[in-house]
């Protein structure tokens, strides 16, 4: 399912954080998602790493397991998770039918005029409604923007966590890290235990504040969570035990989000839910998301890095991989971002920037990122939309690397599924078969 009319009109709803709206339509629901056990996940980044790998290490040890992930790759069905498969058209277009009529009912009963839910509230009541028919024993459910406001907020959590806090929705969160921090932290719930992962010092700090007020158990990095690297794998640690793991997902920053997600698992076996530590292997060697440090074809790397963080850590991914003779980026990217800061890490580590836009409504032109990208130091150039410009470059580089939005990253993932990369193009200026000279 690409999308679906109700969605379709929700799609430029845009951002209305608060909680009051998704909490009284829940109960007109009858409150889905106070009927299975909840993880909630928050953080800049990583988020939806440590989601995937507490959801597969849950299932591997038996439970029936609901995985909540934002945004999607290329299917709205990404978004709903159920024992490592996202959701069926069937199954989803019930769930979303079953919302949409309640909804309609509410806003009619309650005189509310516009629409009463954003496209993000609705589709993560969809979520909720979908876990309770299919009779999850835990839905891992990740934060979409922020924590305290976002519409996942109005879970109650067994164990919480926080993947890592880094600079991105400034202009929603505040511009310093211990205010994102703050918004993060709202997710803490009093006397559920919780785990935050690696993170500046002013930003650990509130959380260690808002953990000392709430009564919360929080388990950190440095006292409560070690890591090391292994071979191919990691030592992990936590207060109630080691272990060994070699993890499906790519990246030396999955060793944190490793870390995260063992401390949620065995926070969750001191509130009576047993996960073996066999589970815990191979629930994250099985682990994957779409779009992250992902190869769908030799030479062609898709990732979703859109901040910051991001881009550091597919530099740090590049830096160590085999430099072929020329590397192209690819970058696309949404608006309110300064693109140059953001891509700036990745440069040393490639011999081209092209610039490009997927079919996103709020997708920046390429021309207009080029022109924000020109005091960037490496060749650059602007292409067109990716359908167009990814089959160009695929054919010109040893390798491509693709980022700057999982939107994009999944626009790429849709070309290569469709054998858009399987044939050369041709030349733009022979479209009628001519040598360049030739007289017409």
């Amino acid at each position: 399912m690409i999308t679906h009319p109700v969605l379709s009109r929700l799609a430029m709803t845009g951002i209305r954080l608060g909680l009051d709206r998704v909490r009284e339509f829940l109960t007109v629901l009858g409150e889905p998602h106070l009927k299975y056990g909840v993880v909630h996940v928050g953080g800049t980044n990583g988020k939806g790493s440590t989601v995937a790998m507490v959801a597969r290490s849950l299932q591997a040890a038996g439970y029936r397991v609901g995985a909540n992930h934002s945004p999607h790759t290329s299917e709205v069905n990404e978004r709903i998770v159920i024992d490592g498969a996202p959701i069926d058209d069937a199954f989803l277009s019930a769930c979303i039918g079953e919302v949409e009529r309640a909804r309609d009912a509410w806003a009619l009963t309650a005189g509310i005029d516009g629409e009463p839910l954003t496209y993000f509230e609705f589709i993560t009541c969809v979520a909720f409604v979908a876990f309770a028919r299919a009779g999850v024993d835990m839905a891992v459910i990740e934060v979409g923007l922020g924590g305290r406001l976002d519409a996942t907020n109005v879970v109650q959590p067994v164990v919480t966590a926080v993947a890592s806090v880094s600079f991105d929705h400034m202009d929603v969160l505040g511009d310093t890290l211990a205010a994102i921090a703050g918004e993060k932290a709202g997710i803490f719930k009093k006397g559920v235990p919780a785990v935050i992962g690696p993170m500046e010092p002013s930003a650990n700090e509130v959380f260690v504040r808002h953990a000392r007020v709430l009564g919360v158990d929080l388990w950190k990095p440095g006292s409560d969570l070690r890591r090391a690297r292994s071979g191919e794998g990691w030592d992990l640690s936590t207060p109630d035990g080691d272990l060994h793991v070699v993890l499906g997902l790519q990246g030396e920053h999955q060793g944190a989000n490793a870390s995260v997600a063992l401390g949620i698992l065995h926070l969750l076996r001191r509130q009576g839910f047993p996960v073996p530590d066999e589970a815990i292997v191979e629930g994250f060697r099985a682990a994957w998301m779409p779009g992250r440090l992902e190869e769908p074809l030799p030479g062609l790397l898709v990732d979703g890095a859109h901040n910051e963080a991001g881009a550091l850590a597919l530099a740090r991914f590049l830096a160590k991989r085999p430099r072929p003779e020329v590397r192209i980026l690819l970058w696309g990217m949404g608006e309110g971002r300064d693109p140059l800061s953001i891509v700036a890490p990745i440069l040393p580590h490639v011999d081209e920037l092209v610039t490009t836009r997927c079919a996103h409504p709020k997708a920046r032109d390429p021309y207009d990122l080029a022109v924000l990208l020109q005091d960037a130091e490496v060749v650059l150039s602007a292409g067109g939309p990716v359908e167009e410009t990814l089959p160009e470059v695929w054919w010109e580089a040893d390798e491509v690397v693709v980022a700057g939005s999982l939107y994009l990253a999944g626009a790429v993932r849709d070309l290569v599924a469709s054998g858009a990369l399987d044939e050369e193009p041709a030349p733009a200026d022979d479209e009628e078969g001519l040598e360049p000279d030739d007289e017409p």
